[in-house]
């Protein structure tokens, strides 16, 4: 079983059927027993419209455990959906974790794992899932850019002969975007708005780069702060752009320092192949060309930028060549 243990979304890869799961990362437990009432899309749903008997949680912050017993509850939930409950079955697990996680978040993940079930974890670092994933050829010794931009952090990556040689993780992605409209529309507009209403904004308008003849608007309702009453607004494309503005040139920086730092071999592969976007940042319209704008190199879009890791981690587990992908174990001592 391969695994995107990510902010927003777990995926789930069986070997020999591929993805067979794909949950947002999400817990609705009871406040006064902490029994779980729901996992994935119906506690996503929960999220700012609980009851007050019910809170919704996303276990996992910025690419790690937040939250080690609920994140523990959403495995063997997603386990027992995946094999019908039958509790025979303790799965050899492929986990992808941010290249940037510690020691003690390492451990935490393979326990959360080991808990819920797994007979043994493996770690593998998600850039280098994302870039097998996307097809990139990682067990050439060419140089290969991926960038990967998910829930909670957004790895950039120069991968070669099944290894990273240099690497960059920046804890600013999918979620600071959402928050970056939130703040933008409570400062601008006096409007309080929910975690899934700008969410459906950044879906619906955003862009990191200015769309020619694109003046979309978006009708938003929330709470007006001033008069403490149920309001609606009109939204702009250009304001969406510009509340993710911060955000987008953190990214955009993390990957200039990770080309300063490659080996001047490996930059001139990555100038003939160009960037490789994947994650589910990697569908914010006109990232690809600002990037591309910003570095001076083309600049290309994973065919399922989603799915990337998860197709990574199930290829590892199904061709024994890449076992060398495998996070280091010495570091978890």
């Amino acid at each position: 079983m391969g695994i995107d243990l990510g902010t927003a979304n777990t995926l789930v890869y069986v070997s020999g059927k591929g993805i067979v799961l794909e949950e947002p990362s999400v817990v609705a437990l009871d406040r006064q027993t902490e029994v779980p009432r729901a996992v994935g899309k119906e506690a996503k749903l929960m999220l700012g419209r609980a009851p007050e008997n019910v809170h919704a949680v996303r276990p996992l912050r910025d690419g790690v455990i937040a939250d080690f017993d609920a994140t523990e509850i959403m495995l063997k939930e997603f386990i027992r959906r995946v094999y019908e409950g039958n509790p025979l079955i303790h799965p050899r697990m492929i986990i992808g974790i941010p290249s940037g996680v510690t020691k003690v978040e390492r451990r935490a993940v393979m326990e959360a794992a080991s808990q819920a079930g797994a007979r043994e974890v493996d770690l593998i670092e998600e850039p280098i899932a994302a870039a097998i994933g996307a097809g990139l050829p990682v067990a050439e010794p060419t140089g290969n850019m991926i960038v990967d931009i998910g829930g909670g952090t957004t790895e950039v990556a120069v991968v070669s002969s099944q290894g990273k040689v240099v690497s960059e993780s920046v804890r600013v992605a999918g979620d600071e975007l959402t928050e970056s409209i939130t703040h933008y529309v409570k400062k601008v507009h006096n409007l309080s708005i929910g975690e899934n209403t700008a969410e459906s904004l950044k879906i619906k308008l955003g862009s990191a780069h200015d769309l020619e003849s694109d003046d979309s608007t978006v009708e938003v309702r929330g709470l007006h702060l001033l008069s403490g009453l149920p309001r609606t607004v009109v939204v702009k494309v250009e304001e969406i752009r510009e509340a993710m503005a911060e955000p987008v040139s953190v990214i955009i920086e993390a990957v200039k320092r990770t080309l300063e730092q490659t080996p001047p071999d490996l930059a001139a592969d990555i100038i003939d192949r160009g960037i490789m976007l994947a994650g589910g940042g990697a569908l914010l319209r006109g990232l690809d060309t600002i990037i591309s704008k910003e570095t001076g190199i083309v600049t290309h879009i994973a065919d399922e930028p989603l799915k990337c890791v998860v197709l990574g981690t199930g290829r590892v587990l199904e061709d024994k060549g890449l076992d060398r992908v495998f996070s280091d174990r010495s570091q978890l001592i």
